[in-house]
Formats: structure tokens, sequence, C-alpha cells
């Protein structure tokens, strides 16, 4: 849903993509109320179609930047940042030799899937045993004044958050298009739907082999 409104009405896109300089939407969000910065430091800010105040994840048209149809849409959980990222680097056991643990920031590109962006990921777990890594995906500006660990590439195992129908619900045992709610591409992907649960905060989705097709 979007209007012509004024930019008081505008908040950034949640994608957190650290272009305008901050960590988060929500930092620059605070960064705008309080008239230390400017809605045009965002790449996603249009003074001619601002998206109405409280309806961001509205943005999303059921279509990707080619025009292909996505059901759903997985976005975060409440209380985390941004969908799960399950990953699992082309040396496994890169993991364990760089000491990985929850928190690091972790760099690397999902090259598996020939996603040419680089993502920087807030890790919430590391499994040395099989090398996987899950975490939440962030803005660049994560990884500019700490300590970072560069995996290099990585396969993008699976996803899990929150769905937002588009299309169609997510159906379990079935292959479906979806879209990462921070995909910088905005491309939709495909992946098996293999847990649906519905939850008092919506629907509780996980996919896996995930495909850009």
């Amino acid at each position: 849903m979007t209007t012509s409104t004024t930019a008081s009405d505008w908040t950034p896109p949640g994608r957190n993509c650290g272009a305008c300089g901050s960590r988060t939407c929500a930092d620059f969000e605070a960064l705008l109320r309080s008239g230390s910065a400017s809605p045009e430091k965002c790449p996603f800010y249009n003074v001619n179609t601002l998206p109405v105040r409280g309806y961001t994840e509205r943005r999303y048209s059921g279509k990707d930047i080619l025009g292909q149809e996505y059901d759903f849409v997985i976005t975060a959980m409440p209380g985390e940042c941004s969908a799960r990222k399950i990953v699992l680097p082309f040396r496994p056991d890169i993991t364990e030799r760089m000491g990985i643990v929850p928190g690091d920031i972790v760099t690397g590109r999902p090259a598996g899937a020939g996603c040419p962006v680089q993502h920087v990921i807030m890790v919430t777990e590391a499994d040395y045993d099989t090398g996987v890594i899950t975490g939440h995906v962030v803005g660049p500006a994560y990884s500019r004044d700490r300590e970072v660990k560069d995996v290099k590439a990585y396969h993008m195992l699976g996803f899990e958050g929150r769905a937002l129908p588009m299309k169609a619900d997510p159906c379990f045992g079935k292959r479906q298009y979806f879209l990462p709610g921070f995909c910088m591409m905005d491309r939709a992907h495909t992946g098996l739907v293999n847990m649906v649960i519905d939850k008092p905060w919506g629907i509780h989705v996980r996919v896996e082999d995930v495909v850009i097709l």
C-alpha cells in the first residue's frame, strides 16, 4: 500500500542494509525522529511513493524484480531482527577452525545459490560437528567497527521465520516460491517447506533446499 504523503509519515523499509550509515532501520528511524538524519540517505526512500506509516510490511508486491510471483514472504519472528538464515560454509571445518560462536559477525556470499551479494550474518548458533551456522542477516554497518569472520562462500541451506502469505500459504512438503524479507535483490527463491506451525503471532515456517531459479 503506497500513497503520496509527507516525509514525516515515512518509515524505513526494515531491510537493515546499512547504506544510510546506521546499523539497522530502527536506528535510522530514531535519528530521523530526532532530526539528526534525513530520509534521503535511505536508498529505498522515494518522496513520490512513500509507504504509509505503520504499513511497511505491505511494500511486498507478490512479484519479484523479474516479475516472478512468490507464495509468501519470510520475515522476522517476534523479538528478532530478521528471518533466521541457515548456512553451510564451502569448507564446513572452517566453523570450528575460526572459532565461530553466537554473537559473532560472519560475512560471506551464498555462492552455492549463485547470489552475487555479500551477506553479513549475526550468529545465533554454530555447530562444530556439521559446520552449520544459523543467524540473522544484518546490515553491512555491523561489519564496519568490529571483528568479522569471513567464511568467503557458503551454501544456503534454509530460512526460518514468520510467513506473510501473498499468493498462497506455506504448505508442508511442497516446494514453493518465497521471498526472504531482507533480500536486497528482491529476488524470489524456491525451497521445500518442511515446517509449518500456527502460532499466536502468525505462521512459523521453515524452508530448506533453497534454490534461486
